[in-house]
């Protein structure tokens, strides 16, 4: 069974123009956990200076029980920001790094070697702390800056011995811009040619090839997807990305054991308070039509 991951409070906030209070960002994390999304990432220790929808972050994990906390993980690039997470109470932990060396600059500030290199220290200290510790790769695909990016190098990464330890790796797709034959190739690879891990697919929808490339992803082997209520997304340092591949469109297609009509039901009217509080459009479909199809189709809103 394909795990449906929401990133909403992550990758969905970091490009809104309003920033969502603490306290709603742990009501939507908990209406979230109880809907039966079975993990979340709940934000990032990103500068928020830099991305400030990202403030915060550490007053949601101190607000969730250790039993929320299990399902949760929080962005981190840095050694120093992983000791602060566990500090915190966070046990899991994505260390992301760009693929490409460009994005990886204008991202963290620093090449992607550097914080390759940081990797293990990172590992050793979420392992002394029982934790688990994912590695995601940006731009596994294309580069705003560079463009296309070589299979080749994500697969030095994936093999490099300095991300042994980690659980899972990320492919992402950061600006939208692969299709289904690239994303099935690359995490065919990944799981055929780099040690055994938990792959996970976060995709982007920015040429409408969002939904299908998770599908292509999971038909390959991935064994979890990303995806935002609504569509929302974005990142701050790749010019043109559209938002993220919407998890009610995720849930619908995939029809994971815990998704029923109710279930849909709740997440559309989370997503639609969610996003008229940050003055957001919607860009899910699933949503769309769970209002407009006619009640007669046990999926749509006022079904009889």
């Amino acid at each position: 069974m394909t795990v449906i991951r929401d990133v909403t409070l992550r990758d969905g906030l970091q490009l809104a123009g309003t920033v969502l209070p603490t306290e709603a960002k742990i009501d939507l994390a908990r209406a979230l956990l109880d809907a039966g999304i079975p993990e979340l990432e709940i934000g990032s220790l990103a500068n928020p200076r830099l991305v400030p929808p990202m403030a915060g972050t550490l007053d949601v994990v101190a607000a969730l029980t250790d039993e929320e906390l299990a399902r949760c993980w929080v962005w981190v690039a840095t050694p120093g920001h992983v000791r602060r997470a566990l500090d915190a109470g966070i046990r899991n932990l994505q260390y992301c790094l760009s693929v490409s060396d460009a994005h990886n600059q204008a991202n963290l500030g620093r090449d992607t070697e550097t914080s390759l290199s940081a990797l293990p220290e990172s590992v050793e200290a979420v392992q002394a702390a029982g934790g688990r510790i994912e590695l995601c790769l940006a731009t596994s695909f294309t580069c705003p800056f560079d463009g296309p990016v070589d299979p080749g190098r994500v697969l030095a990464i994936a093999r490099d011995p300095r991300a042994e330890g980690t659980e899972d790796i990320v492919l992402c797709d950061t600006l939208g811009q692969a299709i289904p034959t690239e994303v099935g190739a690359l995490v065919r690879r990944v799981r055929e040619d780099t040690p055994a891990r938990r792959i996970v697919f976060h995709s982007h929808d920015t040429w409408g090839q969002g939904l299908a490339n998770a599908f292509a992803a999971v038909a390959a082997g991935a064994e979890m997807v990303d995806g935002t209520l609504g569509a929302l997304g974005g990142c701050p340092f790749a010019p043109g990305a559209g938002g993220n591949t919407s998890t009610e469109d995720l849930a619908f297609g995939l029809r994971p054991d815990w998704l029923t009509p109710e279930v849909l039901a709740r997440l559309v009217v989370l997503q639609e308070n969610l996003l008229a509080a940050l003055g957001e459009p919607s860009r899910s479909r699933a949503a769309a039509a769970v209002r407009a199809t006619p009640p007669v189709f046990r999926w749509a809103a006022g079904y009889r």
